[in-house]
C-alpha cells in the first residue's frame, strides 16, 4: 500500500504529508526484536492538510478530536507484526480507516412520525389489564 494512500472518491493522502517515526517494539521475535526498529509511529497533520478538502477538514478535526495531538497531528502506531514493512501497511491501513470514516457525511436527519392507531390501543389496552391485575391483589388478606 505504498505511494498515495486513497481515502474515499479520488481524495489521496500524498506520501509528503506524512511523517513516519521507526523504534523498537516489545513482544514477540526473539533476538531479532532487539535489534531491528519494527514498530512504527505515522504521523498526519489533519489541521495543514492541503489534500483534504476543507469539508473533510473540519468534520476530521470535530470527530477526532480526542485522538488528536496539541497542533492537529493524527498519531498511529503499529507494531503487531514481525517486521517493520508490514507494520508500515497496518499503520497506513489504520490512518486511512481512520480519516474515511471521520470525513463521511453525517446521515440524513431522522423524521419523526406518527405511531400507528394500533400500537397505541395495544399500549393502553395492556395497561387496563395490569391496572385490573393489580386492583385484584387487594383487598384479599395476605396472611391467612
Amino acid at each position: 500500500m505504498s505511494g498515495p494512500y486513497l481515502i474515499r472518491d479520488a481524495v489521496s493522502l500524498p506520501e509528503s504529508e506524512l511523517r513516519w517515526r521507526f523504534s523498537r517494539a516489545s513482544g514477540p521475535g526473539g533476538q531479532h526484536v532487539n535489534t531491528s526498529d519494527t514498530q512504527v509511529e505515522l504521523r498526519f497533520d489533519v489541521a495543514a492538510s492541503r489534500a483534504l478538502p476543507e469539508v473533510w477538514k473540519e468534520r476530521a478535526l470535530a470527530r477526532l478530536a480526542g485522538r488528536l495531538t496539541e497542533s492537529g497531528t493524527l498519531v498511529v502506531r503499529a507494531s503487531e507484526h514481525r517486521s517493520q514493512w508490514r507494520n508500515r501497511e497496518a499503520a497506513a491501513q489504520r490512518l486511512v480507516g481512520l480519516l474515511a470514516e471521520a470525513t463521511e457525511p453525517p446521515p440524513p436527519a431522522r423524521r419523526a412520525k406518527k405511531k400507528p392507531r394500533s400500537l397505541v390501543e395495544r399500549r393502553l389496552r395492556e395497561k387496563r389489564r395490569r391496572a385490573e391485575l393489580k386492583k385484584g391483589r387487594t383487598g384479599r388478606a395476605q396472611w391467612d
